[in-house]
């Protein structure tokens, strides 16, 4: 039967209207069941502890159940690839953050291409490093310390968390950066590390501040200056690295990811609501306490920062020519 045209295009009008109207219904009913979000680190550490922190207020605003799920192991690549493999509805999120810039460069092969296998949903913060020395160190300026390694090198040790951590690569920025020459002494994590730190045995670390700040406020550790392009809130009166070494910066972020094709409304539905969790005061005073900075933003805005953080460290690890043990 052939139809009258006026009929056909009313017809065909209304059925491209009709998956528009399903995908705005789509992101109104979402969601409707809890949200897993997935943390690739263990618990108790920062990811961890910021992720919960979201999850109880993003929970309400959302109306379901956020479960903090924790799947630690290979540097975060492990929590990342079971989002990436995981369906692309929304209800499988990751925590994701500076190791999964690092790792794209770090590791030879990976499972999936974290910049076009997730779907960038929104920043949460911005966290700077803190770089500190031992007080035995006869340095209490940046300009001082440059001047002593440079009368001094290859015999200062800088401690990291671990070879290729966002730690060692802040130090191996300024190394480059400033024509430095220091050896470089990786640990198991961030408490040994301080530990030999404020022993004596290893003279300067790039840090993050929630680990440091205690023993740079008892005295027990010396900071020189933190690595993000502004003053941190936590410790104003310490300049930035940048304020004597013009381009250095160095934080470490965290933001929601979602798999790769996740529809656009649901991404856009998570992005409003999480940058209105980041403008409640509460919110951002319980991250001011980590000394961090709350990093609200588009989609958009997230996944040109993870394209530049990608970028940066990768060309960092190319030029040290950084290799995993």
């Amino acid at each position: 039967m052939k139809l009258p045209r006026r009929t056909f295009l009313h017809l065909a009008a209304g059925g491209a209207v009709l998956p528009a109207a399903l995908r705005v219904a789509r992101a109104e009913t979402y969601p409707t069941r809890p949200v897993h979000l997935i943390v690739a680190f263990a618990a108790g550490g920062t990811n961890d502890i910021v992720a919960r922190m979201l999850g109880q207020s993003l929970s309400e605003r959302l109306g379901q159940r956020l479960v903090i799920e924790n799947r630690p192991g290979a540097g975060s690549n492990i929590g990342t690839e079971m989002v990436v493999r995981a369906a692309p509805d929304g209800y499988t999120l990751l925590m994701a953050g500076t190791p999964n810039a690092i790792n794209a460069t770090l590791y030879d092969k990976l499972p999936f291409n974290f910049t076009s296998d997730i779907a960038p949903v929104a920043a949460i913060l911005n966290m700077p490093d803190v770089m500190e020395v031992n007080p035995s160190l006869p340095v209490r300026t940046i300009p001082e310390f440059i001047a002593y390694a440079r009368a001094n090198p290859g015999k200062i040790a800088m401690a990291s968390a671990g070879t290729g951590g966002a730690t060692h690569l802040a130090g191996e920025l300024f190394k480059a950066m400033t024509g430095i020459n220091m050896v470089h002494v990786p640990y198991r994590g961030d408490a040994p590390a301080l530990v030999d730190l404020m022993g004596g045995q290893v003279q300067v670390m790039f840090d993050l501040m929630p680990a440091s700040i205690e023993y740079i406020k008892a005295g027990k550790l010396r900071a020189l200056g933190v690595t993000t392009a502004a003053r941190s809130e936590a410790l104003p009166d310490l300049p930035t690295v940048g304020e004597f070494v013009p381009g250095y910066e160095a934080s470490a972020w965290l933001g929601v990811a979602a798999p790769a094709k996740t529809p656009v409304e649901i991404i856009d539905k998570l992005n409003r609501e999480i940058n209105a969790v980041l403008s409640d005061l509460k919110f951002k005073a319980r991250l001011a306490d980590l000394g961090a900075s709350v990093l609200p933003g588009s989609p958009a805005e997230f996944g040109k920062l993870i394209a530049d953080e990608t970028g940066k460290w990768g060309g960092v690890i190319r030029a040290a020519n950084i290799k995993l043990e």
